[in-house]
Parts: structure tokens; C-alpha cells; sequence
């Protein structure tokens, strides 16, 4: 999420100024509406070096 990078203070001054910065993150949020979705994997939890193992080769084998 773009949100998570921003790490300091700044300053926003001036009509201009504040309704580019509100646009950009009324654009930001209507892009994250039309993302596609993430495919589903069947896992929601990894318990065990064994599941972390099998995960680790699927994922290998899906991104070779």
C-alpha cells in the first residue's frame, strides 16, 4: 500500500497544493478498487518446518 512509505512529516500549503494532494489520494484508492485480487493459495496458516517447506517449493514452481 503506497500509505506504508510514507515515513515523514511534510507540509502541504496553498489551495493548489491541498486539492493535488487530496486527488492523489482519491486516485490511489480507486486504483486499489480495480487491483485483481490476489490468486487464493489454500493456506491461511503455515505450522511446521514441513508446511513451510511444501509452501516454499510450490511457490518456487509457480514463479520458476
Amino acid at each position: 500500500m503506497a500509505t506504508s512509505s510514507i515515513t515523514k512529516n511534510f507540509i502541504i500549503s496553498g489551495q493548489k497544493q491541498v486539492e493535488k494532494f487530496a486527488n492523489a489520494i482519491e486516485e490511489s484508492y480507486q486504483e486499489s478498487l480495480h487491483r485483481a485480487p490476489t490468486p487464493d493459495l489454500g493456506i491461511t496458516h503455515l505450522r511446521g518446518s514441513e508446511e513451510v517447506k511444501k509452501f516454499m517449493a510450490k511457490r518456487k514452481k509457480t514463479n520458476a
